[in-house]
């Protein structure tokens, strides 16, 4: 049976970079690929798949949290790729847990593990119960050497908690960082209540 994968990481961690550069090596082997993306990621179009590195591409569907997704439409699909994966509902995670199996079409997705407050999205918490492979897409602290793990969100270049928690934006609203930089930007006050 094929597998379900999540790979994950903080803004800016190249998600969407690797996600088109699977893409690219399947198709230069004559595989078929299938592209997906969540209807709310609209920072570049509806349809378009964008790095931060400037490669695009169209996504084959786009996916609403009532899609139905019909296994039998990947049938001689080599993989299929989604981005922004923390914008799924946990349905639609458990539709393409089902394509896995009906299609014999691994599926991978790329998304962020958790928002800006630390919480993880619905989409991304099916996904770590539901995958066959975890992966982690690594980056540094936008402040140091130290690995990134959270989402900073800055509002006029301040760490901010407030607003909906999936919400668009770029390197000019959220930075990764790790634990130490992320405390020390929201500040005492900032955190209380937010991490044990």
């Amino acid at each position: 049976m094929a597998k379900l994968y999540f790979r994950h990481g903080t803004v800016g961690s190249a998600k969407t970079l690797n996600l088109l550069a699977v893409a690219h090596n399947y198709e230069r082997q004559g595989k078929r690929v299938v592209v997906l993306k969540p209807r709310f990621d609209t920072r570049f179009g509806e349809d378009q798949v964008v790095s931060r590195a400037g490669l695009t591409r169209t996504a084959h569907r786009i996916i609403d949290d009532d899609t139905v997704i019909a296994p039998d439409e990947f049938r001689g699909c080599d993989c299929v790729l989604v981005d922004e994966a923390q914008f799924l509902s946990p349905q639609i995670v458990e539709q393409l847990r089902d394509v896995t199996r009906a299609s014999g079409c691994p599926v991978i997705c790329y998304g962020l593990r958790t928002d800006f407050r630390t919480h993880l999205f619905p989409g991304s918490r099916r996904l770590l119960e539901l995958a066959d492979s975890i992966e982690e897409v690594k980056t540094t602290c936008a402040f140091c050497n130290r690995k990134a793990i959270f989402n900073l969100k800055l509002v006029d270049g301040r760490a901010d908690l407030e607003g909906p928690s999936a919400q668009l934006g770029s390197e000019e609203t959220y930075q990764p960082v790790c634990f130490p930089h992320y405390l020390e930007q929201l500040g005492a006050e900032g955190v209380r209540g937010l991490i044990p």
